[in-house]
């Protein structure tokens, strides 16, 4: 079995910044692409961003130039590098990946989120 877990949500002022990691465990054979996604309260969730094993990225463009997502493929970990924050950046933030597992199961998996909670 092969989990996600998200790290470095925290509340943090308006015009600051956070990282994001998230972390795949388990029985891994690859990982695909990964990304991001956020929810904010009593709204759908949203794409934020997403980056294939070759480090190709893509963003919702709304947010292009302030947030950059990259990975470590030896870690097993993406990150979400968050700048100039704003209040509507307020959410939880789920982490998404693209898994084979060792049973060669393709698989599409999420995090449990991490809060991000930005004031004014």
């Amino acid at each position: 079995q092969v989990q996600l877990v998200e790290s470095g949500g925290g509340l943090v002022q308006a015009g600051g910044s956070l990282r994001l990691a998230c972390v795949a465990s388990g029985s891994i054979f690859s990982l695909g692409r990964m990304g991001w996604h956020r929810q904010a309260p009593g709204k759908k969730r949203e794409f934020v961003a997403r980056i294939g094993s070759d480090g190709a990225s893509s963003y919702t463009d709304s947010l292009k130039g302030r947030f950059t997502i990259s990975r470590d493929n030896a870690k097993n970990t993406v990150y979400l590098q968050m700048n100039s924050l704003e209040t509507e950046d307020t959410a939880v933030y789920y982490c998404n990946a693209d898994i084979t597992d060792r049973h060669f199961k393709n698989d599409n998996i999420w995090g449990q989120g991490t809060q991000v909670t930005v004031s004014s």
